[in-house]
């Protein structure tokens, strides 16, 4: 689709979205968002040059179907895939996307640490998928170096950094806010630093005494990202890793950080969207996504969850889509899903499967409560197809189609049973939407009352 809208864009010094929006040019990406969205094409070109909206695309990822992360567009979900060193087979990583496309995954993110080639794995899961692909490159630059981060350099990292979006790659996860004068704040911290990246970088720095190389060379990094429109997503390598560590000094100084880089992007027209914790107890959820929509000038906001409490293992992809759903209420653009086996392994299918549905639930939830136009519509339809038992037609409405189904036909498989005015739980006889509130009984129910009150009235 975007083959036509990219050749005329190719070659010019900046092919950024945010630079046509700062030129008042409407894109053909940003009319197909304006579509999608439902949502007036100038709001939508308003908000990329305002830098409060991103449409992740680059210009060599010519299949993607443009999409917008922003507070003014519907709240998206993030999917996590990748080969580890124990998990290597390119099929295996696009049936990943695929599924996690199939079920509704806005982008999808490629952190594959080892275990194959994967520049060979990036590419065939680029050119598989329609949603926009994003990257950790600081992953690749620890494998060229074997895994010894005293051998990194800074032009390990620009080579990985431009490899990755020559590829095609929308967005990457920057670690430049990690500052070599943060390390000491997390002295009182339980869980320490738990960004991978983070945790490459701040071991680099100890070892060098030199100031983080992604911070130093944010500039040339810049300078890749305009010739393919590639997105910053600014992580957060100070996130809490536990309720514990939330919105502590360390934290908050990265995120000042992380606001500073993001206007220096902006100074030349490069899209920005900043991540998020984590793990935050409920009641300082809000004051995340205020903060950081006042540190970072109301760039999209990223989460990880967030966590809202820590005793949960095997069950982290609930105790994350509470916190998701109230950040994404509170302003949060996109919310990255946690799987059932988040801090206990490497997630399966059907892991991929139950994190992704809890989080369009915790998105879709998020929308509803603020109130954006049409959010609703879906839900209604359901309840009305539920209220007339309209089995096929609630199945068809799901969010996860398959499972209800399933766990409909556990117990009343037979075709007949999609018409039934009753499911396995109340029965044939129970069923309180049985009883139908016709309008004409209800108007002869409404005369009555008025008389018997009138009745009333005279006896008094």
């Amino acid at each position: 689709m975007r083959t036509e809208w990219v050749a005329k864009r190719r070659g010019q010094a900046n092919v950024s979205q945010m630079h046509y929006a700062r030129q008042g040019m409407v894109t053909e990406e940003m009319d197909y968002v304006s579509k999608r969205e439902n949502l007036p094409v100038d709001l939508i070109r308003d908000e990329v040059a305002r830098g409060r909206m991103i449409i992740p695309a680059n210009i060599n990822h010519t299949n993607l179907e443009p999409m917008a992360i922003g507070i003014a567009s519907k709240c998206k979900v993030n999917a996590n895939i990748g080969a580890s060193p124990n998990s290597s087979d390119i099929d295996e990583e696009v049936d990943k996307l695929k599924l996690a496309v199939k079920y509704g995954a806005d982008t999808v993110m490629d952190l594959s640490t080892g275990g194959g080639n994967l520049d060979e794995i990036r590419s065939a899961i680029i050119k598989a998928s329609p949603v926009p692909i994003g990257t950790v490159p600081i992953y690749q630059a620890m494998e060229r170096v074997h895994g010894n981060v005293a051998n990194l350099t800074a032009d390990d990292f620009l080579h990985v950094i431009e490899t990755h979006a020559k590829q095609g790659v929308s967005y990457q996860t920057i670690h430049a806010g990690i500052l070599l004068e943060h390390l000491p704040l997390v002295r009182n911290r339980i869980t320490g630093i738990v960004s991978r990246g983070g945790g490459i970088l701040a071991r680099w720095m100890l070892h060098h005494h030199k100031q983080n190389p992604l911070y130093t060379h944010f500039d040339d990094i810049i300078e890749i990202f305009k010739r393919y429109d590639v997105s910053f997503s600014l992580g957060d390598s100070l996130r809490p890793g536990c309720t514990h560590d939330a919105s502590d000094e360390a934290q908050l100084a990265e995120l000042k950080t992380l606001g500073q880089l993001t206007r220096r992007a902006w100074e030349h027209d490069v899209q920005v969207m900043v991540e998020g914790p984590g793990h935050v107890p409920m009641d300082q959820i809000e004051f995340n996504v205020k903060k950081q929509m006042e540190e970072c000038s109301e760039a999209p906001f990223y989460v990880l969850g967030p966590l809202v409490t820590d005793i949960a293992p095997g069950y982290d992809h609930i105790t994350s889509a509470i916190g998701a759903a109230i950040a994404g209420w509170h302003g949060t653009a996109m919310l990255c899903y946690v799987t059932p086996k988040e801090h206990l392994g490497l997630p399966n299918a059907e892991d991929v499967r139950n994190g992704l549905i809890a989080y369009k639930i915790a998105a879709h939830a998020a929308d509803i409560a603020r109130h954006r136009p049409g959010a609703r519509d879906r839900d209604d339809e359901l309840s009305a197809a539920r209220y007339n038992f309209d089995w096929n037609k609630q199945f068809e409405l799901a969010l996860d189609p398959d499972r209800a189904k399933e766990y409909h036909d556990e117990t009343l498989p037979a075709d007949i049973y999609k018409t039934a005015e009753f499911c396995s739980m109340c029965g044939p006889k129970f069923c309180p939407m049985q009883t139908k509130m016709d309008a004409d009984a209800l108007t002869e129910l409404e005369k009555f009352l008025q008389q018997d009150e009138a009745t009333a009235v005279a006896r008094s």
